[in-house]
């Protein structure tokens, strides 16, 4: 499993190791020990091989340098590895973390299987694209960055527990969801400050759940708690489901990851895509479920207090919108992704 960095290179290739273990495969992870795979890997009960490298999108010149100089030698390592582990076929998110083993594989002729769930590939998965056995993909359009008949849209594994939320009907007072991701976004965190006087004002029954993140909580707690809105801030949610399915509309980033749950609990969305994202990926996302009708996109840039109340009382102001998307974005939601990748990966190892 070759992958690192971050929970959305980690979280999903660890739903599928576990479908891999679960059908009594010998599973095992190469990664850094400064990403989040050196905590989530282990915590799990899978082996971590750490290599050494660094990122070359988007980096400095000595970075750049450095990571050029690790290449070779961390490469030649993954080749040793995957000759000594006797390995049968090399799975990966992508990432920089993910380089050395799958071009190590490539050498060794030893299939690889990506997986890639944005809309626009990230750096690893455009370098290597050509010579993958299979790319998993979360959208259509992805497929013209891998040869033809080497894509099949499988979607992100997603917690069961989204594709079991129900369809909601909308009752007088709007639920609305609003959430930086665990670490919160000081943008949402500030367009939702600006926006409470503007519900207020407007007289618009609304009830708001607000997910700061750690940073910044106390006051932003304070000030909702005096603006006379329903509702709570809140530093972080354990329960996600619950509170999606508690929801009538979601304001939220637009990776990968969010996209996916978005889609298989079938909520509709306002959605603010990170404006440093890697090749810009979380505005491809945006953009690709709002041609779908399942979202309304609002540029980091434009978001103020303003722009976040009209977007939300005009998808509410129209009768039947919010349920009309929803079923949008049921249409986006592929269940059963980590199966899927486990079989073509026995299928792509002969085993």
């Amino acid at each position: 499993m070759a992958g690192g960095g971050t929970g959305g290179h980690v979280i999903p290739a660890l739903a599928v190791a576990r479908e891999l273990h679960g059908r009594g495969h010998e599973v095992f992870f190469v990664g850094t020990s400064r990403g989040l795979e050196a905590k989530l890997v282990p915590a799990e009960g899978f082996e971590l091989h750490r290599i050494e490298i660094g990122g070359l999108a988007r980096v400095g010149m000595k970075q750049t340098v450095r990571t050029l100089a690790q290449l070779p030698v961390t490469t030649l390592r993954c080749a040793g590895l995957i000759g000594q582990r006797r390995v049968a076929g090399v799975f990966s998110m992508g990432g920089y973390a993910a380089g050395p083993p799958v071009m190590a594989a490539i050498l060794r002729r030893v299939p690889v299987i990506v997986m890639e769930p944005n809309a626009v590939p990230g750096f690893t998965n455009r370098v290597i694209g050509r010579f993958v056995r299979r790319a998993l993909i979360a959208f259509p359009e992805t497929a013209r960055y891998f040869p033809p008949g080497r894509t099949e849209v499988t979607g992100l594994p997603v917690r069961e527990e989204f594709f079991r939320i129900p369809a909601r009907t909308r009752g007088e007072t709007l639920n609305l969801l609003v959430t930086g991701g665990s670490q919160g976004s000081r943008n949402l965190n500030n367009a939702g400050r600006q926006s409470w006087p503007l519900f207020r004002k407007a007289g618009m029954k609304v009830r708001i759940v607000h997910q700061s993140g750690p940073s910044g909580f106390e006051p932003l707690a304070a000030e909702f708690a005096a603006c006379g809105l329903e509702g709570e801030v809140v530093p972080f949610i354990a329960d996600m489901p619950a509170a999606f399915a508690a929801a009538d509309l979601v304001v939220c980033r637009s990776g990968a990851g969010a996209v996916s749950e978005l889609a298989a609990a079938g909520k509709p969305s306002v959605l603010v895509p990170f404006p440093f994202a890697a090749g810009d990926h979380q505005a491809r996302n945006a953009e690709a479920l709002e041609r779908g009708g399942a979202a309304r996109l609002v540029p980091d840039a434009d978001l103020t207090g303003e722009t976040l109340f009209g977007a939300v009382a005009e998808l509410a102001g129209e009768k039947g919108r919010l349920e009309r998307m929803a079923e949008a974005a049921r249409r986006f939601a592929r269940p059963g992704a980590a199966r899927r990748a486990a079989e073509l990966m026995e299928e792509a190892a002969g085993t």
